[in-house]
């Protein structure tokens, strides 16, 4: 193993489109959502442990979620459990670790990678991923994976690579689009030279500095006068006391659209960002009438192409659905058209206005 890798998973999220599940003191990336006797945390660092040394592996999340990793991810020193005062957005939580990384190693080479996302296929992502790093290794390139679509997918933001390599399977950016209407997307799939924005980010840490300092200088002049803070016992109280200066933006927005050393790799390995229940849908087993189900306790009739999840309090039987879904808990029952699903966070916004914070 490399020592100069390193990864930085990122789980601060609250996955407000997979509520009532998923809660503001428990969200999604700490819940096993797809049944396969791992929450989707757990999947994420044991992707990466098998090719970066466990002592370079970092999460950052909320200082609100520090118990729940420990509890998770025993296999993590505490101090590698960087904690963020505040949500604010990719491009701060990146700053973090890229900052104290560099001050720890300058050689530093980093993967930057959503807690909970699905991939299907981890040795395909392992040789993507090795074959990011050998490259940011070598070059001044910021790299993002790309997914290659196999659908005209409204909820994704698209990347546009030139049609020629500059390296083996490695594509300059020329644009990034946030998530298009229909007719867009179809446009796009049809082009050929459009690939799904997966999140995840390959660099070397001094080059990311570079890169905010450039296009994002008030959240580097902000770290670079706290980086030597941040590898002592000072860290804390220097977080708790630059984040509240830092501008809430995401590195997509505030420096990779801008920047001209962006670099994609077209990838395949079965990548889902399950930010949905119509995704979680997708990735489950169904039924002979195509019902994707997760709980003991549910019977179906004259039902089909819905997605059912019940924590087994109670029974739920459910007569002429279609396309529907279902999630019971302990105190919200929630039915929703799956065309529906990405009003879902419109929803939870307008019940927190009308009856506060209890079933946040």
């Amino acid at each position: 193993m490399n020592k100069n890798n390193y990864v930085a998973i990122m789980a601060g999220g609250i996955g407000s489109r997979f509520w009532p599940v998923s809660r503001l003191n428990y969200p999604k990336q700490f819940l096993d959502i797809l049944n396969h006797g791992k929450t989707l945390i757990q999947a994420t660092y044991d992707r990466f442990a098998q090719y970066i040394p466990n002592q370079n592996i970092f999460v950052v999340t909320s200082a609100h979620y520090k118990e729940i990793v420990e509890k998770q991810l025993p296999q993590i020193k505490p101090e590698n459990i960087l904690c963020e005062p505040s949500r604010k957005n990719t491009a701060p939580c990146i700053a973090y670790i890229s900052y104290k990384l560099n001050e720890l190693n300058p050689n530093s080479n980093l993967i930057c990678a959503p807690a909970d996302h699905l991939i299907m296929d981890d040795i395909s992502f392992r040789k993507v991923s090795l074959e990011a790093l050998d490259f940011t290794e070598k070059n001044n390139a910021l790299i993002t994976l790309g997914i290659k679509p196999v659908s005209p997918n409204t909820g994704y933001g698209y990347i546009q690579h030139d049609v020629h390599e500059l390296s083996d399977g490695i594509f300059k950016v020329k644009t990034f689009t946030e998530k298009p209407d229909l007719e867009l997307a179809k446009k796009f799939i049809i082009s050929g030279d459009f690939l799904w924005n997966s999140g995840i980010f390959v660099w070397r840490t001094e080059n990311i500095i570079k890169a905010f300092e450039k296009y994002l200088p008030e959240i580097h002049e902000i770290f670079y006068g706290a980086k030597r803070a941040l590898t002592t016992s000072e860290e804390k109280a220097a977080i708790e006391l630059i984040y509240p200066l830092c501008v809430n933006i995401s590195i997509d927005y505030g420096i990779l659209e801008k920047a001209d050393n962006v670099y994609v790799i077209p990838s395949a390995f079965g990548w889902s960002d399950l930010g949905t229940w119509g995704s979680a849908y997708e990735n489950l087993e169904k039924d002979y009438m195509e019902n994707a189900v997760v709980g003991d306790n549910v019977i179906m009739f004259d039902s089909t192409k819905n997605v059912v999840h019940s924590d087994n309090e109670k029974l739920i039987l459910l007569q002429g659905l279609e396309d529907f879904i279902v999630v019971d808990t302990k105190d919200v029952l929630m039915v929703c058209k799956k065309e529906k699903e990405q009003n879902i966070k419109e929803y939870v916004a307008e019940m927190k206005r009308n009856i506060g914070d209890k079933y946040l």
